[in-house]
């Protein structure tokens, strides 16, 4: 994917999500009613960091390009250039695939 001129707000980054699975391992095709929401993306934009009620900052638990995986609903989706992007709340980062 091409550069984003997006900066998330402070406390979000932008997740590029995995495509979802149309097909099982064993070769057997899902039906398109079966859609599921990927949970595991590529992370292309980071905000700064989150300023809790506290007055304390929060930062994001991963960097720039990595994948993660994230709650299966959370996030707000945001379409660019017919690509579907998720704007997350770094609370709802569950793991950072190594």
């Amino acid at each position: 994917m091409k550069k984003v001129n997006l900066k998330p707000a402070a406390g979000y980054l932008l997740i590029e999500p995995e495509e979802a699975v149309t097909q099982t391992s064993s070769g057997i095709v899902l039906p398109e009613s079966h859609d599921e929401k990927p949970q595991r993306g590529k992370v292309i934009a980071l905000g700064d960091e989150e300023v809790l009620d506290s007055g304390k900052t929060r930062k994001a638990s991963c960097k720039l390009g990595d994948v993660v995986v994230y709650k299966k609903w959370g996030g707000n989706e945001y379409k660019i250039d017919n690509k579907e992007l998720l704007f997350i709340k770094f609370e709802d980062i569950l793991a950072v695939i190594e």
